[in-house]
């Protein structure tokens, strides 16, 4: 058991172990996120698998946990859903499940994800939030990194991650087809909200370890990312839904 460098070497494998762990409850099994696409790296990325059982209760979950406690130490992420906890938490949580159904893959039984609607007032609702929220935490790292290199890298990485599933939400309201990867979906936001695509992209740079930013340098950039995701936040007053 080594790094797995091509999720899909196992499919079958994770399959069959949640088929024998879970037999008839076991409603059907997905891939979901950056393991979907050309963006997974080996030994850094997490695989996350969507499990969707008939029952959730605690005496179905512990036949799960030998499969999980397995996985774990490969890097496989595996969360347990019912089909009914998902269509009663869409307006809860939309922008989750948005994400995970533009970016997953079936490996067993039934797609929960297909014919899945997002109301656009929900979608909006959990952007404001989730925006405002998210510049707080910018400053307080921002604070916490007092200002040096390593932290300030660290906090760019880490918080781009976060707002990429937002950008598919805002492209999504607009009805602009949403990209696969984080540099075209920057790209596509740019066109949607009017906004500078360049910080963005060079806060990936940062994210990919492809940056040759000075300690000053990544200090403006992370000023100037800030600003764009403040004026990012504002548009979300404009949307009509």
């Amino acid at each position: 058991m080594g790094i797995i460098k091509n999720p899909q070497d196992i499919f079958s494998e994770i399959t069959e172990d949640f088929k024998k762990a879970f037999g008839t409850d076991l409603v059907g099994m997905l891939l979901y996120g950056s393991a979907t696409g050309d963006e997974y790296v080996p030994g850094k990325s997490d695989i996350n698998i969507l499990v969707i059982l008939r029952d959730m209760g605690f005496t179905s979950l512990e036949r799960g946990i030998p499969a999980v406690g397995r996985w774990r130490k490969r890097m496989v992420t595996v969360v347990f859903m019912t089909r009914d906890y998902i269509d009663s938490s869409i307006d809860a949580y939309p922008i989750e499940f948005l994400n995970m159904k533009l970016n997953h893959r079936l490996l067993f039984g039934a797609d929960v994800f297909e014919g899945l609607t997002f109301p656009p007032r929900d979608l909006r609702l959990q952007l404001e939030r989730e925006l405002k929220g998210k510049i707080l935490h910018l400053q307080q790292g921002f604070l916490d990194s007092e200002g040096k290199d390593k932290g300030i890298r660290q906090l760019i990485r880490v918080s781009l991650g976060a707002f990429l599933p937002l950008f598919r939400a805002l492209l999504f309201l607009r009805g602009y087809e949403i990209p696969t990867g984080r540099r075209d979906v920057i790209k596509a936001l740019s066109l949607a909200y009017n906004i500078k695509p360049d910080v963005y992209l060079h806060c990936v740079d940062v994210r990919e370890g492809k940056d040759k930013y000075s300690s000053g340098e990544i200090k403006e950039l992370f000023k100037s990312y800030h600003e764009e995701i403040a004026k990012l936040s504002s548009c979300i007053d404009c949307l009509e839904v």
